[in-house]
């Protein structure tokens, strides 16, 4: 290769002009020409132009005349003076054959006329399309609208004024700081627009908001952002929307979209059909709009208004056509639907006012509700939690009933709230109709009392008090009561009735017992026939206090000791039985105590166990017995031996310490007994499996030995079945064994379905024999005799339909049933029927009783019930009662009929025809029928 080299040295002032082809235009100090004059070199800063406006100035540059390529390098500027934009780089190519220039390395383009800068590492610009493409870390800022462009790739269309990027493209606005981000971005510079798409998300920190969509238009002079198809939007770290096509006007901070959308914040959820939000205020007007509040808890409350203003920051709210929806189980019944409509609604300042509202709690359906209580105006004051009613009227299945000019009452998420409360409206066959409305007063956030006047039909009055305190130890319940103006018809005056019932629950929190506690109870009435005649009357708090027993009145103090192995228990107590004359009605127990120990739990594969049982006990004015009974019980485990017999050993110690006056059996001196008795138990368990039943017959037999004596039981009455009759202490006595040698024999027979255990056939029999006659044993057992009765039970439950229980007592000679228990039930849709009939006999007794209880659920709501009682031994009929019911999930209405031959002092026979109704949860209110409409 021939290489020329040529070098023409000027003056720093001199000019050298080359004319390449005519395409470029060398103005340089210093050139170099090799390869037979195809390719130009020049190694000091010159300037190269082109006859179409492009000048171009490097410190270095060589020109393939043949390829007609122009590589330059060292702080290369491209101007081109026609489209009016630089081009600087650390190097460029221009392939002028292809019209396009590539720049590497820290490119900047200018372009004067779009008025945007680009930075990147690398350009691809094509003069005959005016496009430019960018790759590497691409920045383009726009200087009027201070935009700045991020992206991996961008391609300039210089003859539309539009950049398109791609790969991890971000915008940023110098003015206030928002971002956009997105995989791809459409810049149109004329229009001063952007559209982002895919995964594109505007934010702005300063401001706090975030919106996402597929696709963001961002209308950069007017500051308008637009997206397409769905949107999703965090406004104050807090306010998520669920959108689509939504509009944000940037400098009004109004963000706004006219499709369905969704709002959540910490607490609620919101649907509106289209919204306007005004971001900065923190207001929202909607339409169609449905709240959802505390809508991630069960307990969650809906709002609906055909359109409205919600004020977020502080829950106030306008709204038109105003519906609310509180949240089932409210009030308890999980069938209610309780729910408040209304023409307006206003909520400011923790007030709710809703004009010309309607409230019901029963249950939707396609008809009017069961009960509603229309209202001009109802205000919810949320701060004293009442509710409040103007011109209210009360409806049943839309017929106007019952008019309030005003009243109120509490919420209905108080639990503690001093106010009134439902009124209550009730009946008594002897005190006639009542009404009252209890007045609640919260003393302290841990007492309370419950104020209650009771009026009734003529002068009767009764107030009652019920005061509650809870601390952290103890509680204490005090129910009292005082009424005057009754009636006596045995007194045949006007008297005075007192009532105080209290119950104190101490924990004494003593380390060593698992439970350590005093309990404290007081029931005390100055009339026989007070919790007879005032039941219905009573507070329904009243109920934890109220003797279980109409005829005994029960008064203590008892203190528990518990732990793992040992259980003690002391007190004192008091009996009055109300149906006794005034000096024999009372009985004390003063004091008493109960120690029970597991002394081994595993001694010669059986249980030691100690009980111990002291007490005075003071009756009938002046009989005083004292007794100290210690019992020592060894239960051994059941043992099998080979031939399939399963054995079980028990024996009972007894000492008896007893000291009496002016009682039988007691002696006025101290006195000192021991006792014991050996029960020995044997079974022979069988089975056998037929198609899916499995019968189980199992023979056994008890042989029961006591060597000492017995006290006098023969005229304690005592129940003896099949059920206990193998039992150590089948009579139940504490301070004496069963005399005598006995051997009871018998069997359990059942028959089970494999696939139901819960379906089966069980008969059980049994008797006892002895080697004499005792007669310290109760008699109506017939456990005294040489041979008892024959005792047996039969339980058929194998169909739905009908199930029977059956105890009864044959003689010995199997000529005589003694005693008869006899309950069947049979069901069958919706009809169900109970018979029950007990009937006793010579040595077992003489009660004889049948009674009946029907029901007939005609349909979902509407019921039949009956009641009956006959005592066949007197001839008479107890009582009848029979209710006509119809029910709902928040109204009861009962017709019913009854009719009682008991006569108690001041309770006489009656009959009566009650009608009652219940709306729930407003009031009970009960009416007697006068007897001449029936």
């Amino acid at each position: 290769m021939i290489k020329i080299y040529l070098t023409l040295l000027f003056c720093l002032t001199i000019n050298f002009s080359v004319i390449a082809q005519e395409q470029f235009n060398f103005d340089v100090t210093e050139i170099e020409i090799v390869e037979n004059g195809n390719k130009f070199i020049g190694n000091k800063k010159g300037v190269i132009s082109t006859n179409d406006g492009i000048v171009i100035t490097a410190n270095k540059f060589e020109y393939d005349k043949k390829l007609n390529i122009l590589n330059v390098t060292g702080d290369v500027e491209i101007k081109d003076s026609i489209n009016d934009y630089v081009i600087f780089s650390e190097e460029a190519i221009y392939d002028k054959k292809q019209e396009k220039i590539i720049t590497e390395i820290n490119s900047k383009a200018i372009s004067s006329r779009d008025n945007i800068t680009i930075t990147a590492n690398k350009f691809e610009y094509d003069k005959k399309l005016n496009i430019l493409n960018v790759t590497g870390d691409v920045e383009i800022f726009e200087k009027s609208k201070k935009l700045k462009l991020y992206s991996d790739y961008v391609k300039y269309f210089r003859t539309e004024g539009k950049i398109f990027s791609e790969g991890n493209s971000r915008a940023v606005n110098l003015n206030d700081k928002s971002e956009i981000r997105a995989e791809y971005f459409d810049y149109n510079i004329p229009k001063n627009t952007v559209k982002a798409r895919k995964d594109a998300v505007i934010i702005n920190v300063n401001k706090d908001y975030k919106i996402y969509s597929n696709i963001i238009i961002y209308n950069i002079q007017d500051e308008i952002i637009y997206t397409k198809d769905k949107t999703s939007a965090l406004f104050q770290s807090k306010y998520k929307f669920d959108s689509k096509n939504i509009v944000f006007l940037k400098n009004l901070m109004e963000f706004s979209s006219k499709e369905k959308s969704i709002l959540t914040d910490n607490e609620n959820l919101y649907n509106f059909s289209k919204f306007n939000y005004l971001v900065s205020k923190e207001i929202l007007k909607g339409e169609e709009i449905i709240i959802n509040s505390n809508y991630k808890l069960p307990t969650s409350d809906k709002f609906y208004f055909s359109n409205g203003i919600l004020n977020l920051k502080n829950q106030n709210f306008i709204g038109k056509d105003t519906t609310i929806k509180i949240h089932k189980g409210i009030f308890d019944n999980s069938d209610n639907d309780p729910r408040v409509k209304g023409v307006s609604s206003v909520n400011e300042d923790k007030m709710t006012i809703i004009k010309k509202g309607v409230f019901t709690s029963c249950k939707k359906n396609d008809g009017c509700p069961p009960w509603s209580i229309q209202s001009n105006e109802i205000k919810h004051d949320k701060v004293k939690k009442e509710i409040h009613y103007k011109d209210a009227i009360l409806k049943l299945y839309d017929v106007p009933v019952m008019y309030f000019p005003k009243f109120y009452h509490p919420d209905p998420t108080v639990k503690r709230k001093s106010g009134f409360l439902q009124p209550r409206f009730n009946n008594s066959n002897v005190l006639g109709s009542s009404f009252s409305i209890p007045y609640f007063y919260e003393i302290r956030s841990n007492s309370d009392v419950t104020i209650a006047p009771t009026l009734f039909d003529g002068d009767n009055k009764l107030l009652q008090n019920e005061y509650r305190t809870l601390g952290k130890n103890h509680k204490l319940t005090l129910n009292f009561g005082h009424g005057r103006d009754y009636n006596s018809k045995i007194l045949k005056k006007k008297k005075n009735t007192t009532y105080l019932f209290s119950k104190l629950d101490y924990n004494l929190n003593l380390d060593e017992f698992t439970e350590s506690k005093v309990n404290f109870k007081i029931e005390k009435v100055n009339n026989d026939t007070f919790l007879k005649i005032f039941d219905n009357s009573l507070l329904e708090e009243t109920n934890s206090l109220k003797p279980q027993n109409s005829n005994i009145l029960n008064s203590s103090l008892i203190a528990t000791l518990n732990r793992r192995d040992l259980t003690f228990v002391t007190g004192f107590e008091s009996y009055e039985t109300l149906s006794k004359s005034s000096g024999d009605r009372y009985q004390y127990i003063l004091p008493y105590y109960k120690f029970n120990k597991n002394i081994l739990s595993n001694f010669n594969h059986g249980t030691f166990n100690f009980n111990s049982d002291g007490k005075n006990d003071l009756s009938n004015t002046n009989q005083l017995k004292t007794e100290i009974i210690n019992d020592i019980y060894f239960t051994s485990f059941d043992q099998f031996s080979f031939q399939g017999l399963k054995n079980k050993l028990q024996i009972n110690l007894k000492n008896i310490n007893s000291v009496g006056k002016n009682a039988a059996n007691y002696k006025s001196s101290p006195k000192v007994e021991l006792s014991s008795i050996f029960n020995f138990q044997s079974s022979y368990p069988l089975q056998k499996r037929v198609n899916n039943k499995l019968n189980i017959l199992t023979p056994k037999a008890s042989f029961m030995f006591n060597p000492g004596d017995m006290k006098n039981h023969s005229s304690t009455k005592k129940l003896i079945n099949a059920n206990n009759l193998f039992s150590i202490n089948r009579m139940g006595l504490s301070n004496t064994f069963e005399s005598g040698k006995s051997l009871t024999l018998g069997f359990d027979y059942k028959k089970e379905l494999l696939t139901d255990v819960n379906k089966f056939f069980e008969l059980k029999l049994g008797t006892v024999y002895r080697d004499k006659s005792e007669n310290f044993i109760p008699q109506n057992t017939t456990l005294n005799k040489k041979q008892s009765n024959i005792f047996g039970s039969m339980t058929n439950k194998f169909s739905d339909q009908f199930q029977l229980n059956y105890n009864f007592a044959l003689d010995r000679n199997t000529n005589d049933l003694q005693y008869n228990d006899f309950n069947t039930t049979f069901s069958l849709n919706n009809f169900e029927t109970n018979f029950g009939f007990i009937k006793e006999k010579k040595d077992m007794g003489s009660q004889n009783l049948i009674s009946n209880t029907t029901t007939f659920n005609i349909d979902e709501n509407n019921s039949l019930n009956f009641k009956t009682r006959r005592n066949r031994k007197l001839n008479l009929t107890e009582f009848y009662d029979l209710v006509y019911e119809y029910k709902n999930d928040c109204l009861t209405a009962a017709i019913k009929y009854n009719k009682t031959y008991y006569e108690d002092k001041d309770l006489k026979p009656t009959e009566n025809l009650f009608f009652t109704i219940t709306l729930f949860p407003l009031t009970t209110f009960e009416q007697k029928v006068d007897n001449e409409l029936y």
